[in-house]
């Protein structure tokens, strides 16, 4: 009987930027000009990587799928955002914090594991050139993204059903989109194993990440040193530049926010820590492979040229 009125909670409020009441507006405005140029800009990368042949390469249709998914993932928890610095106070169903959650959980996890495999990518491309073609063929490539996608949904799945089957008593979200611990703080009962649960997940899906690219890039940089020019060596590298940008931010901002002792940051750090990895770092994607990336500017040249004749 106990558990049958704990489950009474139907709906969520979301706390979120509540503690800068005096400050909406103006966070309003800067966080939905930087969405839109998320959006833009993954939007941009999507478009010239499908209509310029010179990208049509698995190192690019693993970046267009990365972008497509970044896209998605901002949607999931932007707009709510959005509206809830406009009008506070908005109810979120439990259906819809659980939909919530497990669209947040899966995406995430892809974008970590389509990021390893644009490392696997690399290593193929310039420590065994000569059968990159065949190593990297279409259909590979497909399987590669399926199975990024495949285990987002399994680890999603483990994550939420973690959660959701614990009864709640507190209906107050002190985040503004239902993250996994937030949430977990709602129950009424010791969330021990679930804790263990998320944890054990969390560190799966960025340890074994990271020490894949770390194996891929020790490969690669193995490899790069034995270019005898160091015009060689700096143009292969180059090749690499982007995606290491990358991977240091998205994984950095992972395992700061998943990994760290969950008493170690105030609220307010982390709504800073979550805003980095649901605002900032979706938009570096499309800025670091825009500005740092040739083959992504010189297509970019191209299709301004062609439009402007």
């Amino acid at each position: 009987m106990q558990r049958k009125n704990f489950t009474e909670v139907t709906e969520f409020i979301f706390l979120g930027f509540s503690r800068f009441h005096d400050h909406r507006i103006t966070l309003f405005v800067v966080f939905l000009i930087l969405y839109t140029l998320t959006l833009t800009g993954n939007a941009i990368i999507v478009t010239i990587i499908r209509i310029d042949r010179h990208l049509h390469t698995p190192m690019y249709f693993f970046l267009s799928m990365l972008a497509t998914s970044e896209t998605v993932y901002t949607l999931v928890i932007i707009p709510r955002m959005l509206a809830s610095l406009i009008t506070p106070n908005q109810p979120i169903s439990l259906p819809g914090c659980t939909t919530q959650m497990f669209f947040f959980v899966t995406l995430a996890i892809n974008n970590c594991f389509l990021l390893t495999v644009m490392g696997y990518d690399r290593y193929v491309a310039i420590c065994n050139p000569l059968r990159y073609t065949v190593i990297m063929s279409k259909r590979a490539c497909i399987q590669l993204m399926c199975a990024a996608f495949g285990i987002g949904l399994a680890m999603a799945a483990i994550q939420v059903t973690s959660i959701f089957t614990l009864p709640f008593c507190h209906r107050v979200v002190g985040h503004f989109f239902c993250d996994i611990l937030p949430v977990m703080k709602l129950s009424c009962i010791d969330t021990t194993v679930n804790e263990i649960i998320n944890f054990v997940v969390s560190l799966f899906v960025i340890l074994v990440p990271m020490g894949l690219v770390f194996i891929s890039y020790v490969l690669i940089i193995s490899t790069i040193l034995k270019i005898a020019s160091a015009e060689g060596r700096k143009k292969t590298f180059a090749t690499c530049a982007s995606h290491l940008t990358v991977v240091i931010i998205h994984y950095g901002c992972a395992s700061i926010a998943y990994l760290k002792p969950k008493s170690d940051n105030s609220v307010e750090q982390d709504l800073l820590l979550s805003v980095t990895y649901t605002i900032i770092t979706p938009l570096l994607n499309p800025v670091v492979y825009s500005l740092r990336n040739k083959e992504v500017k010189d297509a970019l040249h191209r299709a301004v040229g062609r439009n402007i004749s």
